[in-house]
């Protein structure tokens, strides 16, 4: 069983390469490529894009109602199907047959998305390294950003069809790292470790449905700038180079975005940051209906790619945080809301263009919605600031001085008291000697669980020492 979180972490990367940064968004920069081919109109660009997060929304409800107790195989299921769809759409010119291929490629993505999600941020609390989320995250920026390196010379010798069975190609190179890496981690003995920390505040569960809806808007408003940029500079007279570059720009503001915003989140909470992130992303988004030329189509692409992994990355690791338990249920429902605002976008906006041709008033729509959004999270900035005083008010304590918790699990086999004292003084000296915690204040806790109570392999401990295990 893999336990290196590196490992662990680049598999998870590469997991979002191929479901989303390739599978869900390489649909953008080959859209135009295909329209030209295939002449087919902006409302059924739309309605294909709509398909895959459709397809997204239902796998997202599905994470999170179905159990998913073995939870690596399901994503290695699940990316096996997303490459081979990837694959299919390049053998496919019938509109309606593409819909469905759309669908399903949705709907694995999702189940990689939640899953990989859960199981990454699971290992990185266990080791005490939630601030690594960020890196995570950054996996779709490189998938966007490393797709657009193979599509320009795929096109000029296969087509678009060559596109996708090429990027299928690389999807199922980077797929052999994630089988190998991103592993559940299930020791037989558990040390948990927990913090109070002043500078991590939580809004109450109560709040989520305002974090909720918040979520759902963006889904709706940036996925507009997501499907349609590269058409729109593709069309725009004034964009004289090829249009593939505002799809490089995306990528490139995506892949360090996660981890800026995570430490914005560290610094000034998550929710100040989601709400300074979204109203970025509105003013990036309406950019080019007030100002269309090349330097703003770049700038709205930047800006774009800037934030809108940035904001998955803060709600999912905030509404984890807010319910630690059940982690793929609760990020399944999160982006099921998503996924439903994804789902609508395009189509309203590929209905749009196709009757009015106005660039301008489906990108103020959808920078609206974002925007909206922001707004309904307000009210959790307000909390944690009220949070924070209060804890000052009530503790009084420097960061130095906050009392780090404990908690070791060990099999009841007559482990002496000498060794239980041994047990406490070495928890309580790498916490002194790795996070510089004051071991006046460190408090070790050891349960011993009868072996009747304690089960490995479905056999219950009492049973394999039977067995001289």
């Amino acid at each position: 069983m893999n336990k290196n979180p590196f490992l662990i972490l680049f598999g998870g990367i590469f997991s979002l390469m191929i479901a989303i940064g390739i599978g869900r968004f390489a649909y953008t920069p080959i859209l135009p490529l295909m329209q030209e081919a295939l002449i087919f109109t902006d409302a059924k660009a739309g309605y294909l894009a709509s398909s895959n997060y459709a397809g997204y929304f239902v796998g997202a409800i599905l994470t999170g109602v179905l159990p998913l107790k073995t939870r690596s195989s399901i994503l290695r299921s699940s990316l096996i199907l997303s490459i081979i769809t990837t694959c299919l759409m390049g053998f496919s010119h019938q509109y309606i047959v593409m819909l469905i291929i759309r669908f399903i490629s949705g709907a694995t993505s999702a189940f990689i998305f939640v899953l990989a999600s859960s199981i990454v941020l699971d290992k990185l609390a266990a080791v005490g390294k939630t601030n690594w989320s960020g890196y995570f995250y950054a996996g779709v920026g490189f998938g966007i950003f490393f797709s657009t390196l193979f599509i320009p010379n795929l096109n000029r010798y296969f087509m678009w069809e060559g596109v996708w069975i090429g990027l299928a190609v690389v999807s199922a190179i980077l797929a052999i790292f994630v089988w190998l890496w991103l592993k559940e981690h299930s020791p037989s003995t558990m040390i948990k470790k927990e913090e109070q920390c002043v500078n991590v505040q939580l809004p109450p569960i109560k709040w989520l449905p305002y974090l909720m809806i918040a979520y759902g808007l963006e889904g709706l408003g940036y996925i507009v700038t997501g499907t349609f940029i590269v058409a729109i500079a593709e069309n725009a007279s004034i964009f004289s180079i090829d249009a593939i570059i505002v799809w490089t720009f995306v990528g490139l503001g995506a892949i360090p975005s996660c981890v800026c915003l995570a430490a914005c989140a560290q610094k000034w909470g998550s929710v100040k940051s989601l709400v300074f992130s979204m109203i970025v992303q509105s003013v990036g988004i309406a950019l080019p209906a007030s100002w269309l030329s090349q330097f703003s189509l770049l700038l709205s692409a930047l800006l774009f790619g800037a934030t809108f992994m940035g904001i998955t990355t803060l709600a999912t690791t905030l509404v984890r945080q807010m319910s630690p338990v059940n982690s793929s249920q609760i990020i399944g429902y999160l982006t099921a809301i998503y996924a439903l605002g994804q789902m609508i976008g395009p189509t309203i906006a590929g209905i749009l263009l196709s009757s009015t041709q106005n660039v301008a008033a489906v990108l103020l729509g959808a920078a609206g919605a974002v925007f909206i959004g922001a707004i309904f999270l307000v009210s959790g900035i307000r909390y944690e600031r009220r949070l924070k005083i209060e804890k000052i008010n009530t503790f009084k304590r420097k960061e130095g001085d906050l009392m780090p918790y404990v908690n070791i699990k060990i099999t009841n086999e007559n482990v002496t008291a000498a060794k239980k004292a041994e047990l406490i003084k070495g928890a309580t000296q790498l916490l002194v000697d790795v996070l510089g915690k004051n071991p006046n204040t460190t408090v070790v806790v050891i349960d011993e669980v009868d072996t009747d109570n304690w089960g490995v392999a479905g056999e219950t401990i009492t049973a394999r020492r039977q067995k001289g295990q």
